[in-house]
């Protein structure tokens, strides 16, 4: 990481979560005193069970849902729930790719700009810049249809990209693609986020994705979901093949995944 990178991280939170609860209207409660702070320019994972309460984590900070109880402040000291995630500039990545199926992969990526006016002219070298990130700059014509499950994820990937986000949110976006893809997106991703410098907060339930991605693990539990380990995944970046296979990913591995196991026997306990 760069040293102006590392010197964005000490500064104050991007995005602050404190005491949030979530409760549903069918009463299952979601969340429960849930605090976090997210510092500019980290690659966070929210690492835990299915139901635990990641998803429901980005779309309270997206906008998408509202916490019941708790406070989320941003680094402007503008509260939260942000409705306006468009003034955070927010981008969200979901499992599916979500894409259009009746316009082209260019249409696709321009949709986020076209919802703030700006014509096909006018977004012509913001779009073909993202493809080009995400190596789709020759599929600008294709359709939905005749793209592989990695390719319609790239073009997700690409959307979110266009509006230069501050903050990339990513719903366990790889988890449907088999091995070799979801390994060589990894490593795009990364690259990505060195290039650009944005924050990313990424959803896994997978504790070897967590470990290669991230600079920190955010172990969550579940019956209600909450932090129960902050785990600081200090190996350099640029990561590769070799850091897989390396003692250091591995000891990083059992760390999480014993914190994990902690965190799902703790939870049929009770509160843990």
């Amino acid at each position: 990481m760069s040293l102006a990178a590392e010197a964005e991280i000490s500064q104050a939170p991007l995005v602050s979560l404190r005491h949030i609860g979530k409760t549903f209207s069918n009463g299952t409660v979601a969340l429960h005193d849930m605090s976090l702070d997210i510092q500019s320019g980290e690659f966070v994972s929210l690492l835990g069970p299915s139901g635990c309460g990641k998803s429901t984590v980005l779309r309270i900070i997206a906008g998408l849902g509202h916490a019941t109880t708790g406070r989320m402040t941003w680094a402007d000291g503008e509260n939260g729930p942000a409705a306006n995630a468009q003034d955070h500039h927010i981008s969200f990545v979901f499992q599916e790719p979500t894409l259009m199926p009746w316009a082209t992969v260019f249409g696709n990526v321009w949709l986020p700009l076209r919802l703030k006016g700006a014509t096909k002219a006018e977004a012509r070298d913001r779009v073909m810049e993202a493809l080009a990130m995400v190596g789709l700059e020759a599929f600008e014509t294709a359709y939905p249809r005749e793209l592989s499950g990695g390719m319609k994820m790239r073009v997700s990937i690409a959307r979110a990209l266009v509006t230069q986000p501050r903050l990339l949110l990513m719903d366990e976006p790889f988890a449907a693609l088999d091995e070799i893809t979801r390994f060589k997106l990894n490593n795009d991703l990364l690259d990505l986020w060195q290039r650009f410098g944005f924050t990313v907060i990424f959803v896994t339930h997978s504790v070897f994705e967590s470990v290669y991605l991230s600079n920190r693990i955010v172990v969550m539990a579940a019956r209600p979901g909450r932090v129960v380990e902050d785990i600081p995944v200090n190996a350099p970046y640029p990561r590769g093949d070799e850091f897989r296979t390396s003692e250091t990913y591995n000891a990083f591995c059992r760390t999480a995944s014993e914190s994990l196991h902690a965190a799902m026997a703790g939870s049929e306990d009770g509160h843990g």
